[in-house]
C-alpha cells in the first residue's frame, strides 16, 4: 500500500514537472546559495556581503537558461560584470540621492528592453535589476563595493559549481524523465476519456486540461531529443510524438463523440474497459514500450479496432481511435529507443534562424517605455508611503512589466502580484513567529522559501510572490528589523507599484490587447501561409522541406496569441468580448491542430499529379491572405467558400486520403475565423466538375480542439 502511494506520487510529479526541471533548478539555487554562504562564512564577514552571494547564486538560477552549457558559462561571466555595475549603481546613488532612484528607473528601461534579445537578455536584464534593489534592500555603500563584488563573484562560481558539477544537466536522463512525464499524461488523457465515458469525471474541461499538458511534454521531449540523439533520429522522433499527440487528442474528441451515442450500458462498459486497458499499457515504464507491442493486450486492440463493419455501430468510432493511439504510441516509444527499422529517411532541410534587431520600435520597447514611466510614479508615490523603504514601489513596476504586452496583461500580473503579497505578509509573519528567533531556523524557513520560490515561478505569478514575501519577512527577522509595520509596508508599497504600472500602460502610449492581439493573429497568419507552401511543395515532390518545424512555428505563433489573449479570456473579465476572445483562440487552435496532423502525415510526393491539393491549398492560401489583409488594414474581400464535398473522396490511398481529410478541415478552420473578422463567403462551389462523388455532408464540420500552454521559453538549462 504504501509503495503504490508512493509510486502514485512520484508519477505526479513527474507529470506536473516533466523531466524535473523545475525541481533541478530550485535545488540548484539552494545549493548554490550554500555553497556561497558556506565559502564566505570562514571569513566572519558582514550578514549583507554573504546575502549578496546567496543572492547572486539564486538569481543565476532561475534566470540563465541559455541553451547551451557554453552558452549559460559566457552568461555568468557578463552577469559577473553586469551584476558589479549594478552594486556600484546602487551603492554610489545610496550615497547621493535621488540618484539612486533615477539610475534605478533606467534600469528598468533596460531591463524590459533586454528581453527582445532571448534568454541571455532577460537573465542579464533581471540579475542587474535585481542586484541593484537587494544593494539598496541591505543598505549597502560605497566602500564595500570590491568585497560586494567578490562575494558576487563566490555566489556566481558556486551555482556554476553546482549547474556544471553537481547538478549538472543529464540530457539522456532528463529525456527518459520527460518520457516518463509524457507516460503520465498519456495516461492522464485515458483516465479523462474512461471517466467521461463512464460519466463520473469532470466532463469536457478534464478532458480538455489533460491534452492540454500533453501537448507541454510532447514539446519538451522534441526539446530534449536534440540533445541525445542525432538531427535524422530527433526529426524521427518529433514526427512520431506529433501522430501521438494527434491521435491522443482525436481520442478526447471521440469520446466526447461517443459519450453523446446511444450506447447500451453493455458496450459503454465495454468501451471503458478497453480504455483502461490501454491506460494499463500506457503506464508502463518507456524503455518497456517497444515490448507492449507483443503482448496480447496490444493485439486485441488493433483488431477490435479493425474489425469494424460496413455499417458503423455506437462506439465504433472509439474503439477506432483507441487503436490508433496504442499503435502511435508504440512508434514512437520504438524511436525514442533507436530502433528505426521501420522507418524510412526523411531528413528535411532546415529552416535558417531568424535574426532580432538591436534597435526597434515595436511592443517590446513600448513596454520598455511604460516601465519607465511606471517607474517613475512609482518613485513618487513609494516616497510618499516611505521614504526609506520605496524601491519596494519600483521593484513591483518591474515584475508586472516582465513578459506583458500588453495594458490587459499588466493589470492581470499587477493584480496576481498583489493578491500574492497581501497572503504572503501573513506567511511572513507565521515563518518568522514559528523560527522564534531560532537563527539556524530561521535560515533553514528562508532556503526552503527560496526553493518554492524558484520552483513556482514558471507556473504561478502569485504563488511566486507569497514566497518571496514570506523569505522577506524572514531576512528582515535574521537582519533583526521584523516587525509588522514593516511588512504592512511591503504592501502598500506594492500596492502603488502596482497602481503605478497599471496606470502607465494604460496611460503612456498604451499598447492595447486587441492591437497586440491582430498583431500575433497576423504572424499566426502569416506561419500559417508559409506552411501550406510548404506543404504542397513537399506533398507534390517539388521540394524536400521541414513541414514539422513550419507547424511547431505556427504552434509558437499561436501560444503568443493564447498569452496575448488572457485578460480577454481570463474569469474577472465578464463582458461579451470573452466570448470573442474564446471563439477566435479556439479557431486558432484548431487550424494550429489541422496543420500538425498534415504535418505528421505527409510525405514527399504524396499528392504529385493530384489536382485536388493544388485546389484546395490554393483556395485556402487566398483566404488566409484576405484574412491577413483584414487584420493588417482593416476590411477585406469576401472568402472563397469550402468545396460542396470533401476531395479525401476521390483517392483510394489511405496516407493522401487522411492529409487531403485534414487540409479540408483546415479550410473549414480558416471559413471559422473569418466570422470573427465579419468576412462574407461566397457561393460554395465544387472542387472539381465531372468528377464522381460519394454522397457526404456538405460542410466539413471544425472539431472544438482545446488549446495548450507554452510556457515562454521551451528550453531547459
Amino acid at each position: 500500500m504504501i509503495r503504490r502511494v508512493f509510486e502514485r506520487g512520484i508519477d505526479r510529479l513527474l507529470a506536473s514537472d516533466p523531466g524535473l526541471i523545475r525541481l533541478r533548478v530550485a535545488a540548484s539555487a539552494v545549493l548554490g546559495i550554500v555553497l556561497a554562504v558556506g565559502a564566505l562564512a570562514p571569513f566572519g564577514l558582514p550578514l549583507p556581503i554573504m546575502l549578496i552571494a546567496a543572492i547572486g547564486a539564486m538569481t543565476a538560477a532561475f534566470t540563465v537558461s541559455d541553451p547551451t552549457p557554453g552558452g549559460q558559462a559566457v552568461t555568468l561571466l557578463l552577469g559577473l560584470v553586469a551584476g558589479s555595475t549594478a552594486l556600484t549603481a546602487a551603492s554610489l546613488g545610496a550615497e547621493t540621492p535621488p540618484l539612486d532612484g533615477i539610475v534605478f528607473v533606467l534600469l528598468i528601461f533596460v531591463a524590459v528592453y533586454a528581453q527582445r534579445f532571448g534568454p541571455r537578455g532577460v537573465a542579464l536584464g533581471s540579475m542587474t535589476f535585481f542586484l541593484f534593489f537587494f544593494a539598496m534592500f541591505l543598505g549597502t555603500h560605497l566602500g564595500q563595493v570590491p568585497v560586494l563584488v567578490v562575494a558576487l563573484a563566490t555566489g556566481l562560481a558556486a551555482n556554476a559549481l553546482v549547474r556544471f558539477v553537481l547538478l549538472r544537466r543529464r540530457a539522456e536522463r532528463e529525456l527518459l524523465d520527460v518520457r516518463r512525464a509524457f507516460r503520465a499524461r498519456l495516461g492522464a488523457v485515458v483516465r479523462a476519456a474512461a471517466a467521461h465515458l463512464a460519466g463520473s469525471g469532470r466532463g469536457p474541461a478534464q478532458l480538455r486540461r489533460a491534452d492540454s499538458r500533453l501537448h507541454e511534454c510532447v514539446l519538451m521531449i522534441e526539446d530534449t531529443a536534440e540533445d541525445v540523439i542525432d538531427a535524422a533520429a530527433a526529426g524521427l522522433l518529433r514526427r512520431r510524438a506529433i501522430e501521438v499527440e494527434l491521435a491522443a487528442q482525436w481520442l478526447s474528441v471521440t469520446a466526447r463523440r461517443t459519450t453523446s451515442e446511444r450506447l447500451t450500458a453493455e458496450r459503454r462498459a465495454e468501451l471503458v474497459a478497453a480504455l483502461r486497458r490501454l491506460r494499463s499499457l500506457i503506464e508502463r515504464d518507456p524503455r518497456e514500450l517497444p515490448l507492449i507491442s507483443e503482448t496480447a493486450e496490444f493485439s486485441e486492440m488493433l483488431v477490435e479496432g479493425s474489425r469494424l463493419g460496413r455499417h458503423a455501430e455506437p462506439g465504433d468510432e472509439l474503439r477506432r481511435a483507441i487503436a490508433e493511439l496504442a499503435l502511435a504510441d508504440v512508434n514512437a516509444q520504438r524511436i525514442a529507443e533507436r530502433d528505426y527499422s521501420a522507418e524510412e529517411d526523411q531528413q528535411q532541410a532546415e529552416p535558417e534562424p531568424e535574426r532580432t534587431a538591436v534597435f526597434a520600435y515595436d511592443n517590446q520597447t513600448r513596454s520598455a517605455i511604460q516601465a519607465v514611466a511606471g517607474g517613475g510614479l512609482a518613485v513618487l508615490g513609494g516616497e510618499l508611503v516611505s521614504p526609506q523603504r520605496w524601491y519596494w514601489a519600483v521593484l513591483t513596476v518591474f515584475v508586472v512589466f516582465i513578459g506583458s504586452a500588453t495594458a490587459g496583461a499588466t493589470f492581470v500580473k499587477g493584480a496576481r502580484r498583489l493578491a500574492g503579497t497581501v497572503v504572503g505578509i501573513f506567511g511572513g509573519v507565521l515563518a518568522a513567529l514559528l523560527a522564534g528567533g531560532d537563527t539556524p531556523a530561521t535560515v533553514a524557513l528562508i532556503l526552503l522559501c527560496v526553493f518554492a520560490m524558484v520552483y513556482t515561478s514558471r507556473v504561478s505569478q502569485a504563488l511566486m510572490a507569497f514566497f518571496i514575501t514570506s523569505m522577506l519577512g524572514l531576512l528582515y527577522s535574521l537582519l533583526g528589523t521584523f516587525s509588522f509595520g514593516v511588512l504592512w509596508l511591503r504592501l502598500a508599497e506594492t500596492a502603488v507599484g502596482a497602481v503605478a504600472g497599471v496606470l502607465a500602460a494604460m496611460v503612456i502610449v498604451p499598447v492595447r490587447t486587441r492591437a497586440v492581439m491582430l498583431d500575433d493573429i497576423a504572424e499566426v497568419l502569416t506561419d500559417l501561409d508559409d506552411f501550406l507552401r510548404s506543404a504542397t511543395a513537399l506533398l507534390a515532390g517539388t521540394e524536400n522541406v521541414s513541414v514539422i518545424e513550419r507547424s511547431r512555428s505556427l504552434d509558437r505563433a499561436v501560444a503568443r496569441v493564447r498569452a496575448t489573449m488572457e485578460p480577454l479570456t481570463h474569469p474577472v473579465n465578464i463582458s461579451s468580448r470573452r466570448d470573442y476572445g474564446w471563439y477566435v483562440l479556439t479557431t486558432l487552435e484548431t487550424i494550429a491542430f489541422r496543420a500538425r496532423h498534415v504535418a505528421a502525415r505527409a510525405q514527399p510526393g504524396l499528392l504529385a499529379g493530384d489536382e485536388n491539393l493544388s485546389t484546395l491549398t490554393g483556395r485556402i492560401g487566398r483566404n488566409v491572405e484576405a484574412l491577413l489583409a483584414t487584420v493588417r488594414n482593416g476590411g477585406g474581400r469576401a472568402l472563397s467558400p469550402a468545396g460542396r464535398e470533401p476531395p479525401c473522396d476521390e483517392i483510394d490511398d489511405a496516407g493522401g486520403r487522411s492529409v487531403l481529410s485534414s487540409l479540408s478541415q483546415l479550410d473549414a478552420a480558416v471559413l471559422g475565423l473569418g466570422k470573427a473578422f465579419d468576412l462574407e463567403v461566397g457561393e460554395a462551389q465544387s472542387v472539381q466538375h465531372g468528377v464522381r462523388r460519394h454522397t457526404r455532408s456538405a460542410q466539413v464540420r471544425t472539431d472544438s480542439i482545446q488549446g495548450t500552454h507554452d510556457p515562454v521559453s521551451r528550453r531547459t538549462q
